[in-house]
């Protein structure tokens, strides 16, 4: 049975009489449960490309989705430094999902980076309690959402061109700009509404389950005692309310990682279990497990993958920290130091998650490219969210820190 004919009653069923876990192990191991099922028939529901309601449910009916959800509400409690190994494991069955559940815990984190302690209480109360998921219409490449005050309610409206999570999300974080200022303003809002209308157009290379498609936001109507973080309609500055963008930065190295490691461990099942060995070399050998240069070739991805799995670990560390600790503590340098970091394991992340996703034909040999197997479907995954911002910017913030000992000051992409 595969997730696209199974029922979500019986996916559901597979965690009812199995204890939920009490530590970060636990919630890992819960997450290679999910990949496990993900990856079974990911080609197909890839080609398949239908809305994944079936694979969101599995991410509730795990318990991932409240994975940093308040205990006291029925979540996990976990930290970011376990979110981002959650994540990193769940694109290794499926790197749509995996995204999907990276973007999830970034806005379900939006209110603690922004929000007053009262909205925080509410907010996580909301989503952890309703096994909710979180998607954002938040795309600064794009015009900001106008935003215009009507008695006591601020009323948005817009255009996005992306909006990961789309119509499979239960709540929607939108952005704007209020008319005759510079304000930004935050809001969550139910995302099942007449004025958020998805258009169904996401058609790109890859990361095709992702819901990632245009919306048109059309007057939708939020109290201003919603707006994150304003106090008699004033926002309360942080360094910390800049960490949104280092968070998700993280997020995509990890999902990236874990597209990686998928790809590498899908063809060395296939060499170990179909590619033959070259007859013409001269040193013949019996089986694929024996040419030299696989073993070679095996053995340099892998130990790349290793090395940048070691840096997002120990980076995935140390924001975690600054995440959970008191808002008021982090300093702007303290916070720059971390973004460096992050630029430094995605820029690594992504040079060699995509010299694996190539190399692997390589390693598996003609036959491998049939469709039937599907490896091309970690390239493309891969090369097409890979693209979200220019990598070379990446490598520059680094060679500054390195250079100048400045750090990149705080932007929607930095």
């Amino acid at each position: 049975m595969t997730i696209t004919d199974a029922l979500p009653a019986a996916l559901a069923a597979r965690w009812q009489d199995t204890a939920r876990p009490e530590d970060a192990a636990g919630w890992i191991a819960r997450a290679q449960e999910v990949a496990d099922i993900l990856a079974a028939d990911a080609v197909q529901r890839d080609r398949a490309n239908q809305s994944p309601h079936t694979e969101v449910q599995l991410l509730k009916d795990s318990g991932l989705v409240t994975l940093l959800g308040p205990r006291e509400h029925g979540g996990a409690g976990e930290t970011w430094e376990t979110a981002y190994t959650v994540i990193r494991t769940v694109a290794r069955g499926d790197g749509s999902i995996g995204q999907v559940l990276g973007y999830h815990y970034l806005w379900a984190w939006a209110a603690r980076l922004v929000a007053t302690e009262e909205q925080i209480a509410a907010v996580e109360e909301l989503y952890t309690t309703n096994n909710f998921l979180f998607g954002g219409a938040v795309n600064p490449r794009d015009a900001d959402l106008t935003i215009r005050e009507d008695g006591d309610d601020l009323v948005f409206s817009g255009h996005k061109s992306f909006s990961t999570g789309g119509r499979i999300s239960d709540l929607t974080v939108l952005e704007g700009v209020l008319d005759g200022t510079g304000t930004h303003i935050f809001a969550i809002v139910p995302t099942d509404q007449e004025g958020i209308v998805f258009a169904d157009d996401w058609d790109s290379l890859g990361q095709r389950l992702t819901e990632s498609g245009s919306v048109d936001i059309r007057d939708v109507r939020v109290p201003w005692s919603a707006a994150a973080g304003f106090v008699e309609r004033t926002f309360q500055p942080l360094v910390y309310n800049t960490l949104n963008v280092p968070t998700i930065q993280l997020v995509f190295a990890n999902f990236y990682l874990g597209i990686a490691q998928g790809a590498i461990e899908a063809a060395s099942e296939y060499t170990r279990t179909t590619t033959r060995p070259w007859p013409y070399g001269g040193d013949n050998k019996n089986a694929a497990g024996d040419e030299w240069y696989l073993l070679e070739g095996y053995g340099v991805l892998q130990s790349k993958l290793w090395a940048d799995e070691a840096l997002l670990n120990a980076v995935g560390a140390e924001i975690s920290a600054v995440l959970h600790a008191p808002r008021e503590e982090l300093t702007e340098r303290r916070r720059g130091e971390i973004a460096v970091r992050i630029a430094a394991g995605k820029l690594r992340t992504i040079d060699d998650g995509l010299e694996v996703a190539t190399k692997v034909f390589e390693l598996t040999g003609a036959r491998a490219t049939a469709t039937a197997v599907g490896l091309d479907i970690y390239w493309r995954n891969l090369r097409t969210h890979s693209l979200h911002d220019p990598i070379a910017y990446k490598k520059r913030e680094v060679g500054e820190y390195v250079l100048l000992n400045q750090v990149p000051e705080a932007s929607w992409y930095t």
